[in-house]
């Protein structure tokens, strides 16, 4: 591996200790932030979607509040909210550097793009089958899981999708600002030192994260959307 790295990169080969340093970061940035982006943006969404206006349980203050944080943190561009969280994140972890320091701001930053996916994805939901489930005693709980969820799972995939695909991006923004990963190393040992090879690998590195991000989503989307088709012509 390393023999062929450095026949088509021998700069990258140099600094092949610092690149795989750089992989494993963004691999954590990407894990520990989505993980907890896709709880808290589910759960936002959800709320949104049942507290709305003549939603199956409105509750204008409840609404109003979710939705003007959403507003604000997404109209935010993420280059600024990484410098405007700096205290509020190393107030929380102790560092606004590195690994560590990135995962608030990445929260920060995927939660509301994810929140407003997942709105949208169970605003789609015809309203007929909640009154159906309404009708047959469903709480609402019941019609979340049983109506919501269960109807907009293939709209939820995509909009996951969607989301891991943008917060590839933010992670590598991320890095250029001092929190390691891909990003700062294409800077500091790409750019910086003038090795276009190694600034290449990285974005076919990246190239390649996405593509297999957005074929196993539209996989995924695409069985669940072919399953609900089948289990419709049965019934």
């Amino acid at each position: 591996m390393r023999g062929f790295v450095r026949t088509w990169a021998p700069n990258l080969a140099d600094y092949w200790k610092q690149f795989i340093e750089a992989l494993n970061a963004t691999w954590q940035m990407f894990l520990i932030s989505g993980s907890i982006s896709f709880i808290l943006g589910f759960v936002f969404g959800v709320l949104l979607t049942v507290t709305k206006p003549n939603g199956i349980k409105e509750n204008k203050l409840v609404y109003r509040i979710v939705d003007l944080a959403i507003n604000v943190f997404r109209s935010i561009p993420f280059i600024i909210l990484l410098i405007f969280l700096i205290p509020f994140t190393r107030a929380i972890v102790g560092t606004a550097i590195g690994v560590k320091g990135a995962i608030i701001p990445l929260v920060f930053g995927t939660v509301p793009f994810f929140t407003r996916q997942v709105e949208s994805a169970l605003s789609n939901i015809d309203s007929g089958k909640i009154e159906a489930a309404r009708s047959m005693g469903s709480g609402t709980l019941g019609i979340i899981f049983r109506v919501f969820i269960h109807e907009a799972v293939p709209d939820l995939i995509r909009a996951t999708t969607i989301t891991a695909i943008s917060l590839i991006g933010l992670t590598t923004m991320a890095g250029a600002v001092g929190a390691g990963g891909i990003g700062s190393f294409a800077i500091n040992y790409g750019q910086s030192l003038h090795n276009q090879d190694i600034v290449n690998v990285c974005v076919i590195i990246l190239l390649i994260i996405v593509t297999l991000i957005q074929t196993i989503g539209s996989l995924l989307a695409r069985r669940t959307t072919n399953s609900k088709l089948f289990r419709s012509e049965v019934k």
